[in-house]
Formats: structure tokens, sequence, C-alpha cells
């Protein structure tokens, strides 16, 4: 799942290729993925990109003043050619989703997973989005306070690494970015919001701001087809069951409950209900 680093990202390296140029045509392979049937994706087809903004895991595009949002969901990602008249299929097995196609490339958007998670919205503004509306404070941005991750946390019975998924609570962290955060912490992730003391709050608040300023930054300038490789490389504790910790050399194993889908470090973070 694409989070708030890569995401970031490909925003950068949307703004700089498209801003400015004229959206020449449109194609839309998998009609599901438009939830904006009354607002069809040629609406930009002869529209200049103003801007491309990063909402939590969603971008945006305005041409303008007509927004296309994507929200890549749980396998979306996009393609970028540079040969305007490209129309190769994605690799590693994704399906291609759609294209918009400029004078001097074509973006694509893809979407691997077993079923479609990929949303496109053709709209007036950014909040329009369901989705993109309801998103709490963005955890990636760099002045993300320790204010803002108390009010998310309140004292909510939630496990914190349900807790830090919720993009409605604090937007952009996903699966993979949620086992960095509380390792980096040693907070265990079954660990519940109201049971965190004043120097738990501000260890993860500090975690927090280390794991994705860090990975924000790592991201930056790497080509967009390498960008999953690069996450996946990066990873200390997710993905990572059976391997020794980088911290206290004790085994990562698989959050309880999660089917192999979490990984914590038990010696680092025990787990408390």
């Amino acid at each position: 799942m694409p989070e708030a680093p890569e995401v970031e990202a490909l925003t950068r390296f949307l703004r700089e290729r498209l801003t400015g140029r004229v959206v020449r045509g449109v194609e839309l392979t998998e009609f599901r993925a438009l939830k904006t049937r009354a607002r069809p994706l040629d609406e930009i087809v002869g529209r200049t990109v103003g801007s491309v903004d990063r909402y939590g895991k969603h971008i945006d595009l305005d041409a303008d003043g007509t927004h296309l949002s994507i929200g890549f969901g749980r396998a979306g990602w996009a393609t970028w050619s540079d040969d305007a008249t490209a129309s190769d299929p994605p690799a590693n097995g994704a399906a291609l989703i759609a294209r918009v196609m400029f004078d001097d490339g074509v973006l694509g958007i893809t979407d691997a997973g077993e079923w479609l998670s990929v949303q496109l919205h053709v709209v007036a503004a950014p909040g329009d989005v369901p989705a993109v509306a309801k998103l709490g404070p963005d955890a990636a941005d760099p002045g993300f306070s320790r204010e803002a991750l108390v009010t998310a946390l309140g004292r909510r019975r939630k496990q914190l690494k349900a807790l830090l998924q919720e993009q409605e609570s604090l937007a952009g962290i996903g699966n993979a970015y949620s086992d960095e955060i509380l390792s980096v912490a040693r907070l265990s992730p079954v660990a519940q919001a109201a049971s965190l003391s004043d120097d738990e709050v501000t260890r993860l608040h500090t975690a927090v701001r280390e794991v994705l300023d860090g990975a924000v930054a790592a991201r930056d300038g790497i080509p967009i087809a390498e960008q999953k490789a690069a996450k996946v490389a990066s990873m200390r504790v997710h993905g990572r069951t059976g391997e020794p910790c980088p911290d206290c050399g004790g085994t990562i194993e698989d959050i309880p409950g999660t089917k192999g889908g979490g990984q914590y470090c038990p010696s680092c973070q025990p787990l408390s209900a």
C-alpha cells in the first residue's frame, strides 16, 4: 500500500512534470474506478494542470479548476512514460485503470491488487471527495504537532496500530509505517491509546516525525517505478518476520491477530491489552 512518503514523492514528481501542461486525452479502462459518474474523466481534457497536491494518501490534479482526485487504495500506483504515444501494459501484472495523455508523456494509473481499490473522482474541489473530506491531520506534515497527536489519541480504547492507520484520525499512515513508528517508539501495537503516559505520547510523536520525515526525504527523487522496492528495503521490522530486531537482536514476530500483516519485536515492544 502506498503511504504518505511514497505518495509525496509521486506528487513532487508529477508537480514538476505536469504543472503548466495541457491534458490532451484520457482513457478509462476500468469504469468501476470512476466514482463520479455524472462527471466523466474527459472533463479534464483541454485543461491546463495548475497544481498537483497530496491529501493524505490521495493526489489531486487541479486542471483549470476541475480536479482529478486519485485515491490509490491498497494496491494502486502510477506510471509515467515520456513517450506520448505509449500504450504498453503496466509491469508486474498490475491492471491499467486509466491513462491521462499530455504532449510529452502519459500518466498511467494502475492497480496490482486482487480486488479494485483505486478510486478516481472528478470534482470541483478536493474536499468534495468523501475520503478526503474526512481526513484527519496529516502525520507527514513537518508541522504535525504533539498536540495534534494528543487530540487524535483522545482517551480512546483503540489499539495503537489500528488508530495510526485510521485516516480520519491521522492521514497518511498505513500498515507498514505504523509498524515502523511503533518499533521506533518501543510501544506495543496492541496497547490502547487511553493507556499511554505523557512520556509514551512524546515518544510516539517523536517516532512519527522521525520515521515519516526520514522516509519522505529518502523517497524524494527515486523513480516512481522503484518506489515500492525502496520502501520494502527500508523497513526495519515490517515484513521482517524471523529476522533479528535492529535494536536488541531479538526475533521479529507477527503481531497476533494480524495474520502476518504486521510485525513487531516482543522484546522491545512487550504486548499489553
